[in-house]
């Protein structure tokens, strides 16, 4: 109920993860052997490894060089007779460009499945992410910026109908005691993490203030560095930072520099999954979504918290920045 009330939506239905919660998603819409579900190839496995979980083909658009989330104008080209749904993700804390998917979804009368894993408490045209679409899916692990002590996901949908169907998957396919009319998994919430969640929900708008505030602080403080892009935020969006993530051709060299300095950094995503192992028989090659391959091999996560303090960032920005004036370098 208190989801449901923070992003606007209808319903919201809790289960087990983030993963779990795209799942379930998918198998309300009955995506299933011989359909198709598009999205993108830059995000975690999750998000596709769900699709071929369910038999289904993951078809893959390429991203855009701005906000890094699925590039809209590809869309259409990507759509054929088997395709059953599509899926955005809602990269490092901000929305894709919602009302352009949703409208070339519904010229096919296509369901679209945002996945918010990242975007909880951002907004698109000043509507909350997980309220955008047919449905929206989060997770609420603790790196996420709304995140439990565990795993824990949550769907959100404005249909009745798909909103059953979330409750009988979530456990077992059950509509009532000893009566399963569909297949489902075991995937409740556990009460526990709901209560965290309760508590961490009081002061989430304060933290989503903050990591805003602490992204432009980065921004600012990194604008004149050579060789690096800072993000660039959507016009109709806001973010919550759940990555500050940098781009740069020095990625490994920059990387090297804040180790010495005892600053963590990680490199999310550096293997697109269009080249993983796993996805080998989609038949994708080194160059086949150039912006996705580009972002992977230049991404790079600084430090972000809604609690990470003004001198921690700042040594940050100061260990970057005298990167390029090594007679700076201590």
């Amino acid at each position: 109920e208190k989801l449901a009330e923070y992003t606007g939506s209808k319903h919201c239905v809790t289960v087990s993860s983030g993963t779990d919660s795209l799942l379930i998603a998918l198998m309300a819409l009955g995506v299933g052997a011989g359909d198709e579900v598009i999205t993108v190839p830059y995000t975690w496995i999750s998000t596709a490894e769900v699709i071929a979980l369910l038999g289904a083909k993951p078809a893959f658009v390429d991203i855009r060089t701005d906000t890094l989330n699925m590039d809209e104008t590809l869309l259409e080209t990507a759509i054929t007779e088997k395709t059953k749904a599509i899926m955005p993700v809602s990269i490092y804390g901000q929305c894709s460009d919602m009302d352009a998917i949703n409208e070339i979804a519904q010229k096919y009368n296509l369901p679209v499945v945002e996945d918010a894993a990242q975007s909880f408490g951002a907004t698109y045209k000043d509507k909350k992410s997980c309220n955008l679409s047919t449905i929206g899916s989060t997770s609420f692990f603790p790196s996420k910026p709304l995140g439990c002590y565990g795993d824990g996901g949550a769907l959100f949908t404005n249909n009745d109908e798909l909103a059953e169907k979330f409750r009988w998957i979530r456990v077992h396919g059950q509509e009532c005691k000893h009566h399963h009319p569909i297949l489902g998994i075991n995937g409740r919430m556990d009460t526990i993490q709901a209560a965290i969640l309760l508590e961490i929900l009081e002061v989430f708008p304060d933290e989503v203030r903050s990591r805003e505030e602490i992204g432009q602080n980065y921004s600012a403080g990194l604008i004149n560095v050579e060789d690096l892009e800072t993000p660039r935020i959507g016009k109709n969006n806001s973010s919550v930072y759940a990555q500050y993530t940098i781009l740069s051709k020095q990625r490994e060299e920059i990387q090297q520099l804040l180790k010495k300095k005892d600053i963590p950094s990680v490199s999310y995503y550096s293997v697109p999954l269009h080249l993983q192992p796993v996805f080998k028989n989609l038949g994708h090659q080194i160059r086949d979504f150039s912006v996705s391959e580009k972002v992977a091999n230049e991404c790079l996560s600084l430090p972000m918290s809604p609690y990470l303090s003004r001198e921690d960032q700042a040594r940050v920005i100061l260990t970057i920045s005298r990167k390029y004036d090594p007679t700076n370098i201590a």
